[in-house]
């Protein structure tokens, strides 16, 4: 009985087109703010950091940035893990470059060269889309590798080819370099997604998001209306790009320390991040918190159920995670195309019809 907007009266069209109308929602928004900036800091270790949360803060980002482009604008993308790799190598050339700026600069400017490149990548979406465009996306994913491999310059001539985030601090406190607390991880990489997230929300809901969604549904009715299909499948590259670029910057930098391009930034990561917009629900900001939540806590409960509780070998273990997550992309593109966040949709109608039915 909780669960209901009866009795909220709004007075300005701002009230009435605010992201979380009822007041249940709003009141949760904040205890999560508040859990999430207040209370864990001073209770999360280095497992749980480590193996959870910074993992889930990263992929999130970088799920917001692919839903933006896949899910609003309706341009397939596999080239994720390739745009996370332009950004982890930007702001390792920046931070070595440039050692006296904040590492706080360093991450925007790799998102900014990220949503460059991803521009340059985007230029094909203007003549093909579907499955040629996923196929145009994929051969970026594997240029950027092999650039990434062949050309010494982008490893600072490394005879191991790998990069390695040197120590930075902000306010006298590392938050890269071995020496990083976990606290300071999560804080750096949660304050960024919640300033991504909160950006990410306000241009989807505004024109340049229905230019997006106009796009998807139908570009060429779009057109006609008066939308220009250049620069609204452009600016989504950009943004995108940019989102994914910082995240790639955050993996990095934050949460390995060091990275081989192949191992760090293959195609695996673009079908991951894929998989968990599509698990999460297309189109929806919380859907990719939500599909970014699964694919991490499932690695982890598959671990610790299977390898620590049954003692079955870690092999295994990680075939039938794949099995899982296949038959989840499954079921869902069957019985629920709209992933996670439909599913909460409807639970949060049933709730406000309760105890009454459809």
């Amino acid at each position: 009985m909780l669960y209901r907007e009866a009795g909220e009266f709004k007075t300005s069209y701002a009230q009435d087109s605010q992201t979380f109308p009822i007041w249940w929602d709003r009141l949760w928004y904040q205890v999560a703010l508040v859990v999430g900036f207040a209370i864990l800091p001073f209770v999360i270790n280095d497992y749980w950091a480590n193996a959870v949360v910074v993992p889930f803060l990263i992929y999130a980002i970088a799920a917001i940035g692919l839903n933006i482009l896949t899910g609003y604008c309706g341009q397939v993308s596999l080239g994720t893990g390739g745009f996370m790799a332009v950004g982890a190598y930007a702001v390792y050339k920046l931070m070595t470059a440039f050692p006296d700026v904040p590492i706080l600069i360093h991450v925007i400017l790799a998102g900014a060269i990220t949503a460059g490149v991803g521009v340059l990548f985007g230029l094909p979406s203007l003549r093909i889309k579907g499955f040629y465009l996923a196929v145009a996306t994929l051969a970026a994913q594997f240029f950027l590798v092999w650039l990434f491999n062949k050309v010494p310059w982008f490893y600072n001539y490394s005879a191991s080819g790998q990069i390695t985030a040197p120590e930075r601090t902000m306010f006298g406190i590392a938050v890269t370099g071995a020496n990083t607390p976990a606290w300071a991880k999560y804080l750096f990489c949660a304050a960024f997604l919640f300033a991504l997230a909160w950006i990410a929300r306000n241009l989807t809901r505004g024109t340049i998001g229905r230019k997006w969604m106009a796009i998807r549904d139908m570009d060429i009715a779009a057109e006609i209306i008066g939308v220009n299909p250049l620069t609204t499948k452009l600016s989504a590259f950009a943004v995108s790009s940019f989102f994914i670029g910082i995240a790639g910057a955050l993996f990095f930098a934050v949460y390995l320390g060091a990275a081989e391009v192949g191992e760090a930034f293959g195609i695996q990561k673009s079908f991951l991040i894929l998989f968990m917009i599509i698990i999460g629900g297309l189109g929806s900001i919380f859907g990719s918190f939500a599909g970014a939540a699964f694919l991490v806590l499932l690695p982890v409960f598959l671990k610790n159920v299977l390898v620590g509780g049954l003692g079955w070998p870690s092999d295994l273990a990680a075939h039938i995670e794949l099995m899982i997550v296949g038959a989840l992309i499954i079921g869902f593109l069957i019985l629920e195309p709209h992933g996670l966040a439909q599913l909460w949709r409807v639970l949060k109608e049933k709730l406000r019809l309760w105890p009454f039915p459809h």
